[in-house]
């Protein structure tokens, strides 16, 4: 299992695993900027065009030779993930999301990808959402996962189903009070874990400008990494990951300073609670570079 810091991830290509791009996708003669590939069974395949997917992803695989793009598959279910765990050259993929993560298959997930080399990203979509409950106890059996845990995503578009609200083009999920308080309540959850939040897709794929609010909104909250669903969304994010050059100063004076606090252009520094922050945005400018 190769070392992988989540902030690598980049913009995640949504991609349903019957696609016919897949195998030049996996060996970048398409897309080359992209960063990390989302293979999908759930969601984005019909039931009666699973069995082709597999099929696809196994002569997909057979072909494949590992190279610097990330590779997931989200399974179907733990069902599913059993059946794709037992394809040839799995191994060459870096992990699984795992979709609809819940109380109630969290311990099925857990034993199938006990001691297999993959990493995981579960996936809250449930009812789990809206229970604190509840979702203090998923957090305990996703904090289980240790050193394979990536990140956490979250099934925005469940949210909104679930509560019977239509997001707007033109607005990010924060601008709605019930959506933006479950995911502010994840995120507070798990990054106070040292847990990364995917930021959420945007489904509105002809609308660039929607896509730059939505992924600056993202990181304000502090969100990174994001699923998207159409390509054109890679380089968008890729310009939003980079950081300016008075950020990097800023950082870098934070991380180098013997003092506890500093004037950084009429805002306080505080070494302690900054440092986080800085190495993050030095690890962005490494990966992404400087506007």
């Amino acid at each position: 299992m190769r070392k992988i810091d989540p902030i690598e991830l980049g913009a995640t290509l949504f991609t349903p695993a019957t696609h016919k791009n897949i195998p030049f996708i996996l060996e970048r003669k398409k897309y080359p900027r992209l960063r990390s590939l989302l293979i999908d069974f759930e969601d984005g395949l019909d039931q009666s065009s699973y069995e082709d997917g597999v099929e696809k992803l196994q002569t997909s695989l057979d072909l494949h030779s590992r190279n610097d793009l990330f590779v997931f598959v989200r399974p179907k279910n733990p069902a599913s993930l059993r059946q794709l765990l037992e394809l040839d050259a799995i191994e060459k993929i870096d992990g699984f999301v795992l979709p609809k993560f819940s109380l109630k298959n969290s311990s099925e997930y857990s034993k199938l990808l006990k001691n297999r080399a993959f990493y995981v990203m579960p996936s809250i979509e449930g009812e789990e959402l809206f229970d604190e409950t509840s979702l203090k106890l998923l957090k305990k059996k996703i904090l289980d996962f240790q050193q394979r845990l990536l990140l956490v995503r979250i099934g925005c578009e469940d949210i909104m189903r679930q509560i019977g609200l239509q997001r707007d083009c033109k607005r990010t999920l924060f601008d709605y009070a019930a959506p933006s308080f479950v995911i502010g309540r994840i995120i507070a959850l798990f990054k106070s874990e040292g847990v990364n939040v995917s930021g959420c897709v945007y489904p509105c794929f002809e609308t660039p400008k929607g896509f730059r609010n939505d992924i600056t909104r993202d990181i304000q909250e502090g969100m990174f990494s994001k699923t998207i669903i159409h390509p054109s969304h890679i380089e968008l994010a890729d310009e939003a990951y980079k950081v300016t050059k008075e950020e990097v100063q800023k950082a870098q004076e934070i991380l180098s300073t013997a003092k506890a606090i500093l004037n950084q252009n009429g805002m306080m520094g505080e070494k302690t609670t900054r440092t986080p922050y800085a190495r993050f945005i030095l690890k962005r400018s490494k990966y992404y570079g400087i506007v």
